[in-house]
């Protein structure tokens, strides 16, 4: 087989989104014994820095759409260019992160390309052919269905952040670097983005990070959110929260974890005061390691939980906070 896979590489303000480089990763993984080439796709603005590092992470091409119309995520626009790539590498499968905007676009580039489209996936193999196996969480992450394509060979596959290993960076490889087209105005766009404010500004991304601590309605009040806060920081971690706590106005939606909200996989997950209904744990089961604190033995979340303490989280989290803290001072 002489057919590619073209991934996609997220970047946001020139800096490569984690899951791109996973991706990167397991293309070269399932093309190890083909021999099929690896070719990675950035868009964007100022994307020269990206396209470097990618090359390092076992591309064996690179292709990039770098113009200033590019520097926010424009659906129509992406989607243009890389239906455009695909229809002129016919590649066998495009990879791309089940992030936010890889949710958006595989859908509407597996539409423009008349492919299959599989989302969320934990798990790839291929067969002799080059059709994909694809395994991905279904019924709210408890069971997990393996997809496979009928027709058309060509597959639109997101992975989910976090779950595939990152391929090590080898410094000095010179791959080829192409441009691709950017469109002049292929269609009117239905919507143009002027501007992007952080609402979470200095907030670590809950889909690429590797500890996350989580809070719930056990908390009692927003007052009592800094415990979290306060250990998250300790730890070096993301902060995380239930839908209730969303729902209640305690934290802005972008801090939810569960169905509704953000799925994540990161290696530790500590949940503190949340009871574990099923929608919460539809977007954190797939974390290699969770700790529950919860007052309540028969909360769910224990059934779910590698380590759980069964106390009280105002006693519980200050001294866990302490005790990293005297871990990292060496003490």
């Amino acid at each position: 087989m002489t057919n590619p896979i073209l991934v996609f590489c997220e970047q946001r303000d020139g800096r490569l989104k984690k899951v791109g480089l996973e991706a990167l990763g397991e293309a070269a993984r399932l093309t190890e014994k083909s021999g099929n080439a690896v070719i990675a796709v950035v868009i964007g603005s100022h994307v020269a820095s990206p396209a470097g590092e990618i090359a390092g992470h076992g591309a064996s091409r690179v292709l990039v759409a770098e113009d200033p119309s590019l520097t926010y995520y424009s659906s129509e626009a992406y989607t243009a260019i890389l239906a455009e790539a695909a229809t002129r590498l016919q590649p066998i499968a495009i990879l791309l992160g089940a992030t936010a905007m890889g949710k958006d676009l595989a859908p509407k580039l597996a539409a423009r390309l008349k492919s299959s489209l599989a989302q969320d996936c934990v798990a790839l193999e291929m067969e002799a052919d080059g059709t994909l196996l694809a395994t991905r969480p279904v019924f709210g992450g408890k069971l997990r269905a393996v997809v496979k394509a009928t027709t058309p060979l060509l597959q639109v596959v997101t992975l989910r952040p976090n779950v595939f290993p990152v391929p090590e960076l080898k410094h000095g490889r010179d791959v080829p670097v192409e441009t691709l087209a950017v469109p002049t105005s292929p269609t009117r766009p239905a919507a143009k983005v002027r501007e992007v404010q952080e609402t979470t500004e200095g907030k670590k991304d809950l889909t690429e990070a590797a500890i996350i601590v989580s809070g719930g309605r056990g908390l009692k009040g927003p007052e009592n959110f800094t415990l979290i806060e306060e250990l998250a920081a300790a730890l070096d971690a993301a902060v995380g929260a239930s839908r209730a706590v969303v729902d209640a106005g305690w934290k802005p939606h972008g801090y939810q974890v569960g169905l509704t909200g953000k799925t994540v996989s990161p290696q530790l997950y500590i949940s503190c005061g949340i009871s574990g209904a099923i929608q919460h744990q539809a977007g954190m089961s797939s974390a290699r390691a969770i700790v529950a604190i919860n007052s309540n033995p028969n909360a769910p979340i224990f059934k779910l939980a590698t380590y759980g303490i069964v106390g009280d989280l105002f006693e519980i989290v200050p001294l866990l906070t302490e005790a990293v803290k005297t871990l990292k001072a060496g003490g």
